[in-house]
């Protein structure tokens, strides 16, 4: 098996660390990658060669998808049996809280570009798969770190909740659906929460006192964080674990933090959901 990846990022070498321990080939381009995408002779020659491909490459500020924008044909020629795509569950917008599923209606939110790079991989090919994520928690980006570096907040937002997922059940997702049809999935944990709980629980296990509640005026966020706060909504896991028989080792928040406290000292570590990022994810 040989997987090629457009943007190895924090996500896709998490990923790829797994299917290379179960014998695979991977490589890609990207800050970690084998391959400059740029270099469009090496793109189609890995692309030919793959039995699998994933983008892990988010859609350009200005819209437009890097990946699809230079290798779309190439991407629909390549004998790969299978297609991936890391999204974002940013898609479906604010839901004022509520819960959504891979039904729901996406583009009413401020990801436009996310969501018509999403529509865009749909309707590249029958072999894609499409795995929104929510926010990304796991070793050195972290709720964790942020309390250890006194820059963790508590924002004072009634009802308000997100969802998260550990990147190792990130990576457990995609591997399982490597053997699932082809569709979208969104892969997010058990127990959405508000971003203050998750921060009280990292003080807790670092026997430190949480971060005072401020107002969201007072804590004087950046435009990246404020439009994060933006939205409320609960993310529904319940397709991928029906059809790809998706497992998570960190059902929630509690479990994610009290493994990796437990892989540095002092109790220390990394857990955080954080607002997407514009490199790979």
């Amino acid at each position: 098996m040989n997987l090629f990846i457009f943007g190895m990022g924090y996500t896709s070498k998490v990923i790829a660390a797994r299917l290379r321990a179960a014998g695979w080939e991977v490589s890609g381009t990207g800050r970690e990658g084998t391959v400059r995408f740029e270099d469009r002779e090496a793109v189609l020659a890995a692309l030919a060669g793959a039995s699998h491909v994933l983008s892990s490459v988010p859609p350009a500020r200005e819209g437009g998808d890097p990946v699809l924008d230079a290798y779309a044909k190439a991407l629909t020629a390549t004998p790969a049996k299978w297609i991936g795509y890391l999204s974002s569950t940013g898609v479906y917008g604010d839901t004022g809280g509520a819960w959504v599923d891979e039904t729901a209606e996406v583009g009413t939110g401020r990801r436009s570009a996310r969501t018509s790079a999403d529509l865009a991989w749909q309707a590249l090919d029958d072999r894609v798969r499409v795995f929104r994520l929510p926010g990304i928690y796991g070793p050195g980006r972290s709720a964790l770190d942020r309390v250890r570096e006194g820059v963790a907040k508590r924002i004072a937002l009634e009802n308000q909740v997100f969802s998260r997922v550990h990147v190792e059940d990130i990576a457990g997702g995609v591997i399982a659906g490597l053997d699932g049809p082809a569709g979208v999935y969104n892969l997010s944990d058990d127990e959405p929460s508000s971003q203050n709980v998750v921060i009280e629980e990292a003080a807790r296990l670092m026997g430190r006192a949480p971060p005072r509640m401020q107002t969201l005026e007072e804590a004087a966020l950046s435009p990246m964080a404020l439009a994060f706060y933006a939205e409320n909504r609960r993310v529904a896991n319940g397709k991928a674990k029906r059809v790809l028989g998706w497992r998570l080792r960190y059902p929630t928040y509690r479990e994610g933090l009290r493994a990796l406290s437990a892989t540095t000292s002092p109790i220390i570590a990394s857990v955080a959901p954080a607002p997407a990022r514009s490199d790979q994810r």
